[in-house]
């Protein structure tokens, strides 16, 4: 029983900080749609790495295309695709002059592949460009999406910032996986729409990241993430650390991603990533783990042994009632983040506890392997 005392008195303190988190960051703002600005015209490099995107590149380009006059030039950076990704690239090309593609291969051992090929495709930029955009080849933009990121940018008066994209997933197995992964991050770092200064507070997401040329040089741009696991969480701690300010906001229909094909890509995928443990990661990420395990996963474990051992109106029963009550609002808010979720995404939390396992274990790992390339991070410790 004192046992169970000592955890319920944890879980307060921690669910304390969680939930003061999760107010602190409740009233937050968006990217919206805006005209497109001929002041910006031709101040905009995308940069999109690719490694066997054939089945999903199209849709990519065919959004980057159909954006407006801030585009100069949209720079796919392959790293040794085996598919037909070049071709659909090439023929894209021919109907658009400022998609080229760039071979980033080989990727030298060791390092981290997307960091490898954004580093090859910074290079090839116009020394015209004043931005950078970098977007995934599963991401889908919207024609007004990267006219609406400079004007955040500019009304915020920020260098760097992301977009949370909304999500579509590939069934009802991933339905319940991924949503259980995003809440961790909602538990670890409280609602997007805001703008940090401090290196912990950082969320970012390479999937749709903005970062003015400048500020990328004055760090030493993509070759400060050669070696790192997340590469767009370390950049963008990078840059903060460096005294720049950043952003992440929702954009609500401007982008979608479907960024894994099924459940086991999330689980093996995502989770690879998840943690963000760096060599910025101080004593901050075990207690994040922490709030995971105890304030997120365990009380839907805890609440009904609690309430068939002592009844509900046992106070250490009520405060796992109570933590459960406040999981399922989160599930309720973070329904915006889907696109059509399949009905097994009101099921997630069941598997909160298996993902925080997850999480920790892979912290603890230096050595990872993804899409057949291992890596083993120079970046952590």
């Amino acid at each position: 029983m004192r046992l169970l005392w000592i955890l319920t008195l944890v879980q307060g303190i921690l669910a304390m900080r969680v939930f003061a988190r999760m107010a602190r960051t409740a009233t937050g703002s968006r990217i919206v749609p805006v005209p497109d600005q001929e002041a910006n015209a031709g101040t905009v490099s995308v940069l999109v790495p690719v490694l066997d995107e054939a089945h999903r590149i199209e849709p990519c380009l065919a959004g980057l295309a159909a954006q407006g006059s801030a585009v100069r030039e949209v720079i796919v950076a392959d790293g040794g695709s085996t598919d037909t990704t070049v071709n659909i690239v090439q023929q894209a090309a021919q109907h658009d002059p400022r998609l080229r593609v760039v071979n980033a291969a080989p990727v030298p051992a060791g390092v981290n592949g997307k960091a490898h090929g954004l580093a090859v495709a910074a290079t090839q930029m116009s020394p015209k460009t004043q931005w950078v955009l970098v977007m995934d080849a599963d991401v889908r933009a919207a024609p007004p999406l990267v006219a609406a990121l400079l004007a955040k940018a500019a009304d915020e008066n920020i260098k760097v910032l992301s977009a949370a994209t909304r999500q579509r997933l590939s069934g009802p197995a991933e339905g319940v996986i991924h949503p259980s992964m995003l809440a961790t991050l909602v538990y670890r770092f409280g609602i997007p729409g805001h703008i940090v200064h401090h290196v912990e507070e950082v969320q970012a997401n390479g999937q749709c990241l903005l970062v003015h040329r400048d500020a990328l040089a004055a760090v030493g741009g993509f070759d400060v993430v050669l070696r790192a696991n997340a590469e767009d969480v370390t950049l963008v701690r990078t840059l903060v650390k460096a005294g720049y300010s950043a952003g992440f906001f929702e954009a609500g229909d401007l982008v979608e991603v479907e960024m894994y094909q099924s459940w086991r890509e999330a689980w093996d995928g995502w989770s690879r990533s998840l943690p963000m443990r760096d060599r910025f990661s101080t004593w901050r990420l075990p207690v994040a783990l922490a709030e995971v395990v105890l304030v997120q996963a365990a009380p839907l474990l805890l609440w009904p042994v609690l309430l068939v051992a002592f009844g509900p109106t046992n106070p250490l029963a009520m405060v796992q009632g109570g933590l459960v009550i406040a999981r399922c609002g989160v599930l309720a808010g973070m329904r915006r983040a889907y696109i059509a979720p399949p009905g097994t995404y009101w099921l997630s939390p069941l598997v909160d506890l298996a993902v925080a396992c997850r999480l920790i274990d892979m912290a603890r790992r230096q050595r990872f392997t993804w899409r057949g390339r291992s890596l083993e991070t120079g970046d952590s410790r």
